[in-house]
């Protein structure tokens, strides 16, 4: 096949520039710092007690477990619905509901207050939801639009895309966070932050809705009846590529690979700034500048990581990416209180990592992927693989956090989940170099 237009591929890059304002704005450094400061009962009786539905939790503990839930939800209702999509060639119609579905959580955020925390989790899951159902059709087009050759450079592309209008949007919120007099507010007052989530959701919609005008429709792999039994059809279209995806080992292997490690990538990126915050006691300012730096440090990381598989191959690549993240684990456990030097230092190595693991897991999977019509229901895959990892990765570090007392532990217990990703990517290469593939 033909790599798709430029005019293609940018539009379909420009949905990552939509969407990854939730990432940075919403997971990463505005919402969870006003999380941890409203989610709390009585903060001179304790900083972090939050009372939920008559249970009495840590607030960075119940964080992680509402966004467990909404990826639980997410994992069970996206496969049906990927293989719904590939037989009717409706997939832009499934991505603009999720991604409408997530514009809308994040705006309802707007209405977050101390005394509305049930309306905010739910607002939480609404927009988690969205993102992550919404990136699975999204990812499905990778195929469809890029020729193999082409794949490592356009994935990278698309996460470069999001880091850029992430940290715009961000550096816009910032104008209101620090100088709330702008939207009428002070000290004493939360609209400044609110106001953000709310411009999080109009760029997410406004952005991606145009990203969708521009992109391809897809062909519809069943050309029978799909107006009766939908539903059965749906499952026997996963049952078909599940079967397939069996028979594939190297996929296969290369998936248990992946969620073993992304278990630790994705847990770090959506509690560095709670581990930054309440563990490590960084300033506010100093924090979001800290995740800034990742997002930056990670687009040249994106493409530096995809010359290098050029070179020596995407799983060598990967095993490297790997071992430097049990690297970083280590500096995370060891780093001081107030260390804000140090932290800035592992957002350096953090963000180049992050940037080409994330981009070369998405091209690898997609060039192992056979030839099909059958994109986003392989994807689904990929994405449950994700979710799942997500989840166990967040409700482990919760966990161990509660019970000892503090996240330092929690983060040195990630290293386990990276031992087990380089020893299945180190099994897959076995499979490669049996089966001469070329990856």
């Amino acid at each position: 096949m033909q790599t798709a237009s430029k005019k293609v591929v940018n539009a379909w890059a420009m949905y990552d520039w939509a969407n990854s304002a939730y990432s940075l704005v919403i997971t990463s450094t505005i919402f969870p710092a006003y999380f941890e400061a409203i989610a709390v009962d009585d903060r001179f009786v304790s900083p972090t007690a939050v009372t939920f539905l008559g249970r009495t939790y840590e607030n960075s503990a119940l964080y992680n477990y509402t966004i467990a839930i909404a990826l639980l939800i997410g994992a069970c209702i996206s496969p049906l619905l990927s293989a719904i999509a590939d037989l009717k060639g409706n997939k832009k119609s499934f991505m603009r509901f999720f991604l409408t579905m997530g514009s809308i959580g994040c705006s309802g955020l707007f209405f977050f207050e101390r005394h509305t925390l049930g309306w905010g989790l739910f607002c939480m899951v609404l927009a988690c939801i969205g993102f992550w159902a919404s990136w699975v059709f999204y990812n499905s087009f990778l195929p469809e639009i890029a020729a193999p050759e082409d794949r490592d450079r356009i994935s990278a592309r698309g996460f470069s895309y999001g880091y850029v209008g992430s940290v715009i949007l961000q550096l816009i919120c910032f104008v209101f966070v620090f100088v709330p007099s702008i939207v009428g507010g002070d000290d004493s007052t939360t609209i400044q932050f609110r106001i953000c989530f709310l411009l999080v959701g109009l760029w997410w919609f406004g952005f991606g809705s145009y990203s969708l005008s521009k992109m391809p429709n897809s062909k519809p792999s069943d050309q029978g009846d799909l107006q009766h039994n939908i539903i059965t059809k749906g499952y026997k279209e996963l049952r078909m590529v599940w079967h397939q995806l069996k028979e594939q080992h190297k996929l296969s292997r290369f998936l248990s690979a992946f969620f073993c490690y992304n278990m630790g990538v994705q847990t770090v990126m959506l509690v560095a700034a709670f581990y930054g915050k309440s563990e490590l006691q960084i300033p506010t300012p100093n924090l979001i500048g800290a995740i800034l730096i990742i997002q930056l440090i990670a687009i040249p990381g994106a493409f530096t990581i995809a010359r290098l598989s050029a070179l020596i191959g995407n799983m060598q690549t990967l095993m490297i990416l790997v071992g430097f993240w049990c690297v970083g684990c280590i500096i995370g456990y060891n780093l001081p209180v107030g260390g804000i030097y140090e932290f800035y230092g592992l957002a350096v190595f953090v963000g180049f990592m992050m940037g080409g693991t994330q981009s070369l897991s998405r091209s690898t999977y997609s060039n192992l992927m056979p030839e099909t019509h059958d994109t986003a229901s392989y994807f689904s895959f990929y994405d449950v693989t994700e979710k799942i990892a997500t989840v166990i990765g967040l409700l482990g570090f919760g966990y161990i956090t509660e019970l000892m007392g503090s996240q330092r532990s929690s983060v040195l217990a990630l290293m386990v989940f990276f031992i087990l990703g380089f020893l299945l990517l180190v099994f897959t290469q076995v499979e490669k170099r049996k089966t001469h593939a070329t990856v």
